[in-house]
Formats: structure tokens, C-alpha cells, sequence
């Protein structure tokens, strides 16, 4: 007996996607918020880049540059690229999603690691491929757990680094040993959303790689020390290849007119990136003695968040601290969801409420 349907239902596979759920922004019947949960810079956008977006504003009748030329070139100049090697895109989230659905379909397999990125596991089942998840060591991505993981439907394997919400970095020496390892037409996506932030000396977000590879591709994004999350700017770079693939199903228009002005204008301010840089590597360093002080695991972080592990304790545990924060103000974001089940992740905020959270979390262990 036929089953006739009346109403239409998704493809398979994707009702058994979790939905990616932002961190809260609200303290209810509290008068003053400080949201320390998305990894937003305290210090907002270079006065350059809001100029720049005052000034597009007045053309909003006008499409946008389709190859989005000025930010390209604005990025290339910047870190010595050719601009013909960058795409550009609403946040990196979407050239993420471009990725997955130009190389993965059914029957496909794409790597992730165990605290990585919940966006990956999204557009991986969206493209109808399967994510395999690999362990973590101390929450530092395991290179010869990825590597043991490849099978002969490996098409892709996503890599934060720095990753979030963990903080480690893998070293490039670790990279570049992977790279190697892989076969030639799985892709190694580098995630580097964090590494304007980095100063170690074995770290790199992955220019080199791809200038030297066919397979390698590194995005990154203007949400974190440029300050411009509100416009959702990302960009990719990779061989040329996968480039002219991504612009044949990218939208024409991807990237808004204000958001192109405002990011060429963020990246051409050098100077205002490094006060930003400081003033995080500062703060890092002064979080994590504090809630160390207080007898809290840090682990140990080159990005502008901290991972805070809290005692198996009755009254003392993770979802105890963040009910106690918000009542006062405080938003940090729950990370169950990335594995860790009584850990807060708090982003580096300005020195009021960075202060603010050390004061209220030392009343809350007493």
C-alpha cells in the first residue's frame, strides 16, 4: 500500500542535524550586561573601518562589487598574496559551507576533531557526507589520530587552529606533517579565525602551506580583532583551482557594499590591530594567573578566550558559576556542546568586567 505525502520533507540526513545555538546574550532583571560569551573584541572596529562604513552607506541603492575587488587587494597588500587567491564571503562560516558543498556529497567522509568548531559537523551533514570525529590530547588536536582515521572516502579534514573553544594551537611542524601525510585530493581546510592573536614562534595559520600545495586552504575572518562580527566578513585563501570552483557557486553578491569598505578599511589599519592584539595578550595572561589563583584549571590559551574547568562539587560546578555570573552581569558561554561537560569559556572583555568576573568568581568559590 503507497504512502502518498502531503506536505514536503527535507532530503535525508538533514532532520538529524543540531542546530548550531550562539551563546546567550541576556541577564534577565540585570541592569548591566557584560557578554563575554562569543569572543567579540572589547575594544570595537578601527575608527577607519566605521568611516569607511558611514561612507558606503550613502550608495545603498548600488550592488556591491560582485568579486569584492577592494577588500581582496586590501587583504593581498596586507600579507603579500595574490589577490586572484582569495574569495571572500559572508563570514567564514559560509565559504565553510561553500566547501563542503562543492567537494562532498553521499557516501563522502570528513575529518574533525573532538572539541572542534560545531559548524563543521553542520555543513559536513548538510552536504550529505558523514563527519568522523577524532579524539583530542588535552585538548590539542592529535595529528596521528587524524591521520589513522583517513579511509579511501576521506574527502576533507577541518582543522581550528587555534582552536575554539580550547585555545591550543597545533604547531606548523605538525601541520606540515599532516599535510604530507594525506592524500592528494583530500583537502586540508585550516581554520584560522584566531591567528592575528598568536606570538609563538612554531605557529603559522597556513599562507605558506597554501602557497606551496594544492590541497590546503586557510580561512579566516573579521569578526575577532578586527571587530566587525555585525558585518560577517570571511575570506578563503587556496590554490587556484579551488578557488575558480568555490566562485561558481558562491552567490553573485555574497558580501554586502558597507561590509567591503568597512573590512578594507580594518585591515589597512595595522595600527589599531596591534593596540587590540596587546591589550588581549595582557588580559590572557592576567585571567589566567587569576582564576588560577583561585584554584581553577586553566588551559593554557593564544587566543582572546579562556577555557575555565571547575570542581566536581556540589554547588561548584560549571552551570552553578554561570547561573551565579549572569545574576550579576556576567555572560560567559556553556560548552557542553563541544565535549566539555563543566567548563566555562569566557572571552576577554574590557578591563571592567575582565575584573568584574575575577571578583565575582572568587565570591562564588569562597
Amino acid at each position: 500500500m503507497s504512502t502518498e505525502m502531503n506536505e514536503p520533507v527535507p532530503r535525508p540526513g538533514i532532520l538529524d542535524i543540531a542546530a548550531y545555538v550562539p551563546g546567550k546574550e541576556h541577564a534577565p532583571g540585570v541592569a548591566r550586561v557584560y557578554k563575554l560569551s562569543s569572543n567579540e573584541t572589547p575594544l570595537g572596529p578601527s575608527p577607519k573601518a566605521l568611516e569607511a562604513f558611514r561612507n558606503a552607506a550613502s550608495q545603498l541603492e548600488r550592488y556591491p562589487d560582485g568579486q569584492a575587488m577592494e577588500l581582496r587587494e586590501a587583504i593581498a597588500a596586507t600579507y603579500g598574496l595574490n589577490a586572484a587567491n582569495i574569495l571572500c564571503g559572508n563570514g567564514s562560516d559560509e565559504l565553510l559551507g561553500l566547501l563542503c558543498h562543492t567537494y562532498l556529497g553521499a557516501g563522502d567522509e570528513a575529518i574533525i576533531t573532538e572539541h572542534g568548531f560545531l559548524v563543521y559537523k553542520i555543513q559536513i551533514k548538510a552536504a550529505g557526507a558523514t563527519p568522523v570525529t577524532v579524539k583530542e590530547q588535552d585538548a590539542r588536536v592529535d595529528v596521528d589520530a587524524i591521520l589513522a582515521a583517513v579511509t579511501p572516502k576521506t574527502k576533507m579534514v577541518f582543522i581550528a587552529n587555534p582552536g575554539n573553544p580550547t585555545g591550543t594551537y597545533v604547531p606548523v611542524t605538525e601541520i606540515r606533517r599532516l599535510q604530507a601525510a594525506l592524500p592528494g585530493h583530500v583537502i586540508l581546510v585550516l581554520d584560522a579565525a584566531y591567528a592575528e592573536y598568536v606570538k609563538r614562534n612554531d605557529y603559522e595559520a597556513g599562507v605558506e602551506l597554501v602557497s606551496g600545495s594544492r590541497n590546503v586552504v586557510m580561512t579566516r575572518t573579521f569578526s575577532k580583532v578586527h571587530g566587525l562580527a555585525a558585518l560577517r566578513i570571511g575570506w578563503v585563501y587556496a590554490p587556484a583551482a579551488i578557488i575558480d570552483a568555490l566562485n561558481r557557486v558562491r552567490g553573485p553578491f555574497n558580501l554586502n557594499a558597507p561590509a567591503i569598505a568597512a573590512g578594507a578599511a580594518a585591515i589597512r589599519d595595522q595600527a589599531f590591530m596591534a593596540n587590540a592584539v596587546a591589550f588581549n595578550a595582557e588580559w590572557i595572561e592576567k585571567l589566567t594567573h587569576a582564576f588560577e589563583g583561585l584554584g581553577l584549571k586553566v588551559t593554557p590559551s593564544v587566543t582572546n578566550f579562556v577555557l575555565i574547568h571547575f570542581p566536581d562539587v556540589d554547588g561548584k560546578r560549571a552551570a552553578d558559576a554561570d547561573e551565579f555570573l549572569t545574576q550579576r552581569g556576567y555572560i560567559l558561554r556553556a560548552v557542553r556542546a563541544y565535549g566539555f561537560q563543566n567548563s566555562l569559556r569566557m572571552s576577554v572583555g574590557p578591563e571592567e568586567a575582565n575584573t568584574g568576573v575575577i571578583e565575582a568568581l572568587r565570591e562564588f568559590l569562597a
